[in-house]
């Protein structure tokens, strides 16, 4: 067995393909679009790569047949403003053998500290969180939702048998559409309208007002959630509500202002895996056929929440509750879907898993984000709760 840098285009085809070799025999498992994954190790489509570097690898077996994959990188902005520079490693895939994973994990390792770093993070995404995070470790036995890791039960016995440990975990809740509402949460929401709240679900026809809506929220409610904050242009926020457009439902997201300000955003989206699972990763033109085809035939059924934030002076006034009570009768009275995914809380957010678990206790999937100390004396520490 031998591990190899890719650097060939033989060597990125055995890296792209390795997954469906592992989940050849798995029918819960969705590939992810090629357009949402090749991308990330596109410098040109990429800006982490501006201040950040990415390697990845692909291990052999003796007869040269792929069997694992590991990427690891930094990002000069964040990997070493920790008080522990910390990298990171994604999109590991691996057969169920620790030799191969352990032998993954230290080439990645290896690199790591080559460049002066003392920890790594994984498996996460050289991007944003709310893609490719976190290592699935309960909800086995069917597909996760869109943009969700999805990975076979025994990578969690690789990933803590090497030393990784729970940094802390993301929920995801199912939210059925005929979930009861306490008396006490709508009476909470018509108080919120007496104190001049308004709540009202986007218009595409004017998506570049809720584009700079959604930045002005994303500005003011992410900065003091994650150290490493990076605020939000106005080119960025349309680039990303134009690239929603084909696949939106306006009664998904929904935006609360108070005295006309933005204050507080929810964005779902329909369950786009119930269709992508037709296309096998491949969203060319044949593959947007067959979407169009399969959703016109199949339907979706589901929903899924992929933001959800608040500006800090209007949390605990109610406002978290006033958003899921505006998005639970939205779906509600388009009866479109029977039940909302809402990804992703962490652990270290009590106060938002208090809200959601309001309206259900079923959490769907749990994934960990581990941390691997390089040195073993070091303390171990999870992440801190926020406020």
């Amino acid at each position: 067995m031998y591990i190899s840098e890719v650097k060939t285009k033989k060597d990125e085809k055995d890296f792209f393909n390795l997954p469906w070799f592992i989940y050849k025999s798995d029918p819960n498992w969705i590939p992810p679009l090629d357009n949402d994954i090749k991308p990330i190790f596109d410098p040109e489509t990429n800006t982490r790569f501006e201040n950040g570097e990415l390697v990845k690898w692909v291990a052999y077996d003796t007869n040269q047949k792929p069997v694992g994959r590991i990427a690891a990188f930094i990002h000069l902005k964040i990997s070493y403003t920790y008080e522990t520079p910390t990298g990171a490693i994604g999109f590991f895939e691996c057969v169920n053998d620790k030799q191969t994973a352990f032998l993954l994990f230290d080439t990645a390792k290896n690199w790591l500290q080559g460049k002066g770093i003392m920890a790594m993070d994984g498996p996460v995404n050289f991007g944003e969180k709310d893609r490719f995070w976190g290592l699935l470790v309960k909800g086995f036995g069917k597909p996760t939702p869109y943009l969700i890791n999805y990975n076979p039960e025994y990578y969690i016995e690789l990933f803590e048998s090497y030393g990784f440990k729970n940094y802390y975990e993301q929920y995801i809740y199912n939210i059925s559409s005929d979930a009861y509402i306490p008396p006490l949460v709508q009476r909470s929401f018509n108080r919120l309208k007496d104190h001049g709240y308004e709540f009202t679900s986007m218009k595409l026809s004017e998506i570049d007002r809720y584009a700079r809506d959604f930045m002005v929220i994303y500005n003011h409610a992410w900065q003091d959630v994650h150290k490493h904050f990076k605020p939000m242009t106005f080119e960025q926020a349309q680039k990303t509500f134009k690239s929603m457009k084909a696949v939106v439902d306006e009664e998904l997201v929904i935006f609360a202002y108070h005295g006309g300000k933005p204050v507080a955003v929810f964005i779902g989206i329909p369950e786009l895996n119930q269709i992508f699972r037709y296309v096998n990763g491949k969203f060319n033109l044949w593959g947007k056929i067959k979407f169009l085809l399969f959703r016109w035939l199949k339907g979706i059924n589901s929903a899924y929440g992929i933001v959800f934030g608040i500006v800090p002076e209007h949390r605990n006034k109610g406002v978290e509750s006033g958003l899921i009570l505006s998005i639970q009768k939205a779906v509600v009275s388009t009866n479109k879907y029977k039940n909302m995914y809402i990804a992703w809380i962490g652990d270290f957010n009590p106060k938002m898993i208090r809200i959601v678990e309001i309206l259900t206790k079923n959490r769907e999937f749990t994934l960990v984000t581990y941390r691997k100390l390089f040195d073993e004396k070091q303390k171990f520490e999870r992440h801190p709760p926020i406020d």
